[in-house]
């Protein structure tokens, strides 16, 4: 009955949508979880002004004329982060026609960018931003080669809007999957990935193709940019398309997919590589020997723990799944729940995300999983993480790690006012959001789901249809 009663506790507020311009705004008396691995505060504030956190903490004095929000009894947190998903592109797996995840028989791979793709009217939008999910790092997955594309961050907003930042990192597959890909082993995969950024550095060094995307903060003309040196050729948001390369016949690549890899080769683009396996792992940190510019992120790590110490030291951080604690696959033999507490113990900054998990509706599970790993600190011999390092790893954790820390995933001053109130702990399954906040814009929490039982909950017994007419 708890949940049914969400939506219309989170209207008794006294807080109604409107745009967070010239808007100051106080949550106040609620335990206050700033979101960067510090203990919850009770008795908080939180002041915002136009969609930025202003203050949060105790003894913060509420602005004159600020819209006060009464939070006693509850609890205020960031938004949460879905450190990895695929939330907005598909609604039916298995319908074609609502499912962008891959592209099965395109002639693209890296340079494919799933911001267009991106539905904010997806059913699993809705769903993720009513348990409390604000933001989501979105990747493409693997069709016809290792590479899938580029990803973007997203918001959860009612808006048609939905896009944070676009072609945020590249995203590639090692491991299992990366060796079907590349024709059956992992070997291969190196190859392919090596002579892919040595194509694109072709494109780098002699392209004078026209630019696109949109004009970012370095934007030269295409004709400026035939004589650059790597470390100037203009990054995801002015991508060289080298449509006059002279390439040679030895290529792989499209022109496209070539120079789409060139702001990965030059680190003006996020590399998400996924794998699992100790070795693999190994061998992937140990391409920045050769690419010594890549700016990586390892995705999914189940086997991280037992190299912890050299991820630690290569400074590269890693997008886990919380609970993997039975090997799905042989890349997974060692498995344990306690892989995540045993990273973050060993230094190395870990996010957390739903590789292999349902990636495009599961990520409302975050939260659960998060709760799981401070149940964890409780289980002798296992590892988890502290209350507030778990909320940091659904929060500011993933913010971090896509570059984006200064911007999301906490309640410290400066940050998107990305706010969420709860009616109890956000880590204890029982708990519901009673207020969304996106950019400082209170956001709806109805679902499809919940408007189907607001219509049928109380439907007298004449006003149904019959099971079964005999006649």
């Amino acid at each position: 009955m708890k949940a049914f009663l969400a939506a219309a506790t989170a209207l008794t507020l006294g807080f109604s949508a409107a745009p967070a311009l010239a808007q100051t705004i106080a949550i106040t008396g609620g335990t206050v979880a700033i979101g960067d691995g510090s203990d919850p505060i009770e008795g908080g504030t939180v002041v915002i002004r136009d969609g930025r956190i202003v203050a949060a903490g105790r003894g913060i004095a509420v602005p004159a004329g600020a819209q006060v929000v009464d939070a006693t009894g509850k609890w205020v947190t960031p938004g949460m982060i879905a450190g990895f998903s695929r939330v907005g592109l598909a609604e039916v797996d298995a319908v074609e026609s609502t499912n962008d995840v891959q592209a099965n028989s395109g002639p693209f791979s890296a340079a494919i960018d799933v911001a267009p793709a991106i539905n904010p009217r997806a059913a699993a939008v809705s769903i993720s931003r009513a348990s409390g999910i604000t933001r989501a790092v979105v990747a493409p997955a693997t069709a016809r080669s290792i590479f899938a594309g580029q990803g973007a961050i997203i918001d959860l907003g009612a808006d048609m809007q939905p896009i944070t930042r676009a072609r945020a990192f590249q995203f590639v597959e090692f491991g299992e999957q990366g060796a079907e890909e590349a024709g059956g082993s992992r070997a291969s995969t190196h190859v392919l990935f090596r002579n892919a950024l040595r194509e694109a550095g072709a494109v780098s060094r002699t392209s004078t193709g026209i630019s696109g995307g949109s004009a970012g903060p370095r934007q030269a003309r295409a004709s400026d940019q035939r004589d650059l040196p790597l470390e100037e050729v203009p990054g995801p948001d002015n991508q060289m398309l080298g449509a006059n390369v002279n390439r040679g016949e030895d290529v792989l690549l499209t022109r496209f997919d070539a120079a789409a890899l060139v702001p990965v080769l030059t680190g003006r683009q996020l590399l998400l590589v996924h794998v699992e396996r100790a070795s693999d792992i190994l061998q992937v940190l140990g391409l920045k020997r050769e690419f010594p510019n890549l700016r990586m992120v390892l995705v999914g790590a189940t086997e991280g723990w037992t190299v912890a110490r050299e991820i630690a030291a290569s400074g590269v951080p890693v997008i886990a799944n919380a609970l993997v604690d039975l090997p799905a696959a042989f890349e997974q033999l060692a498995a344990t729940q306690s892989n995540f507490g045993r990273m973050r113990a060993a230094g190395i900054n870990v996010a957390m995300g739903t590789i292999n998990e349902d990636e495009t509706r599961m990520v409302r599970v975050s939260r659960q999983n998060a709760g799981n790993l401070v149940a964890l600190t409780k289980v002798p011999g296992a590892t988890g993480l502290s209350w507030g390092e778990a909320l940091a790893a659904i929060t500011s954790r993933p913010a971090e790690v896509m570059g984006l820390g200064g911007e999301l995933g906490s309640l410290r001053a400066g940050r998107r006012a990305d706010v969420v109130i709860w009616d109890g702990d956000p880590l204890d399954t029982t708990s519901i959001p009673q207020m969304v906040m996106i950019d400082g814009v209170q956001q709806p929490l109805d679902t499809r789901q919940t408007k189907l039982r607001d219509r049928y909950l109380n439907l007298r017994q004449d006003q149904l249809p019959p099971a079964y007419d005999p006649r």
